[in-house]
């Protein structure tokens, strides 16, 4: 059971890492007033195909890490409470 702990702290400590270094490389999105002042439109190539591009990666990478991140925080709660 010890040895369970330490690889699933081995692979936190990693993803804790990975989920800092994804979050600190996206770039701002929020258009903020300007945005708002003169209608942002949402209906062009750039919008439909934001999955493709580096920020659309860079967000699926952070929400994948998060979910992860969270999934293995339960775990070693769970095992460290047996």
């Amino acid at each position: 059971m010890e040895i369970i702990k330490y690889v699933l702290m081995g692979i936190y400590i990693v993803v804790c890492l990975a989920l800092i270094v994804v979050a600190m490389m996206q770039s701002k999105d929020d258009s903020g007033m300007s945005g708002a002042m003169t209608g942002s439109s949402s209906n062009n190539f750039y919008e439909k195909n934001k999955g493709r591009t580096k920020e659309g990666k860079l967000k699926r990478w952070t929400i994948i890490l998060g979910i992860l991140f969270a999934i293995l925080t339960i775990a070693l709660a769970i095992m460290y409470v047996i």
